[in-house]
């Protein structure tokens, strides 16, 4: 199946013309970054430096996790409103009545929430980086000495795919836009529950289980998109009837 990257950069572009409108996306997409970030910014300047090697990694791991929580909500945020809250506004309709594939719609609307998502998440991630140069030397040593900023840069769009699919698949099956919210923001945990018994060495072999996380995470992705797809029954979405 060949996409049409014409279209898809079509339904791009409409995406982030309706976030730079919508004052409550505006408003999430900078409040949530500067609430997850001032909490790290402090523990890095605040965390003892006579601590252990093996606190110091709590400590750390407990600050990129608070920075994960980003790419795991701000998305799920903006792909729940994807399809119901279009609908609502009486924009859906247009769009569906186009000969764009559901393929295209589908890969239009998630690109539109990964980009800013991605570009959020890592100027957070420099931000903390730039903190910690100025922290005492053994929790800077310790920053930039973790494996665990690895597990930051990877799982961070990652974690993001999940979220994207999970919460339009929820937007396209929703009637309501504050419950297609709440269950998108539910459903964007699951993983980062995992990242986190990662971050904090819970589970045992803990390289072996952040690589099947991440082939899964792929996968999800990989199949996020046919499910997603096939969730769009165009008649459904236009008048908005719930089987």
């Amino acid at each position: 199946m060949r996409l049409s990257w014409t279209r898809i950069h079509a339904i791009y572009d409409k995406e982030l013309r309706e976030y730079r409108r919508n004052r409550l996306i505006v408003v999430t997409m900078v409040i949530l970054p500067v609430v997850f970030i001032v909490v790290p910014i402090i523990l890095v300047f605040t965390t003892p430096h006579s601590e252990t090697s093996s606190q110091l990694d709590t400590s750390i791991g407990t600050e990129l996790l608070l920075m994960l929580v980003i790419p795991a909500v701000i998305p799920s945020t903006l792909a729940s409103y994807a399809v119901v809250g279009e609908r609502d506004q009486g924009t859906l309709e247009p769009v569906l009545t186009t000969p764009m594939r559901s393929e295209e719609f589908a890969v239009g609307k998630a690109l539109a929430v990964l980009t800013p998502t991605l570009v959020i998440s890592y100027v957070v991630f420099a931000v903390y980086l730039a903190c910690a140069l100025f922290a005492h030397p053994a929790v800077t040593s310790a920053v930039f000495g973790s494996s665990h900023l690895l597990t930051l840069v990877l799982f961070t769009p990652l974690l993001a795919g999940w979220s994207i699919w999970a919460g339009i698949a929820i937007s396209t099956r929703s009637s309501d836009v504050r419950v297609a919210k709440s269950l998108g923001t539910f459903a964007s945990f699951p993983p980062l529950i995992l990242t986190a018994l990662i971050l904090f060495n819970v589970l045992h072999h803990p390289v072996v289980i952040m690589i099947v996380l991440v082939a899964a995470l792929l996968l999800f992705d990989g199949l996020g998109w046919r499910l997603v797809s096939s969730l769009f029954d165009r008649e459904r979405l236009v008048t908005g009837k719930i089987e």
